[in-house]
């Protein structure tokens, strides 16, 4: 059992791409479906499928990569866990922050569900700053 799913989400996506594995599964929750649509939206990842593995549904991410085959590069720069059950983050909607100036994205849990600070800003919520993508 893991205590913050979430972290446990993004590390193994980031285990993923420092070794260059073309997919990697989890178990699946509804939260982490909402942020691998995000990032599959924002084309930080191929696709991603769920699946029933002996009676436990698990969720596949495809990863995505750019360059030629022997110098691959992973599109995440890199994935960052902001607010963690210890220490929860929470901005108004005044004060989502900006990622590389606009470069990478933030990932919100929002009042209106899970979505990224540019969708936060345009639909006027605040919410938990769930990471950053870039």
């Amino acid at each position: 059992m893991t205590n913050d799913p979430i972290a446990d989400f993004l590390t193994r996506i980031r285990n993923g791409l420092a070794v260059g594995h073309a997919s990697v599964t989890l178990p699946y929750s509804r939260i982490k479906q909402d942020i691998a649509v995000i990032l599959k939206d924002e084309g930080y990842v191929e696709d991603f499928s769920m699946a029933d593995n002996d009676g436990k549904p698990t969720l596949t991410v495809e990863l995505k990569y750019y360059g030629a085959r022997r110098v691959r590069r992973p599109v995440i720069t890199e994935i960052k866990r902001i607010s963690t059950p210890g220490r929860r983050v929470y901005v108004g909607k005044a004060d989502i922050p900006w990622v590389l100036s606009g470069m990478g994205i933030a990932i919100l849990s929002t009042p209106k569900g899970v979505m990224t600070g540019t969708q936060a800003r345009r639909n006027n919520v605040g919410g938990e700053v769930l990471a950053y993508v870039y």
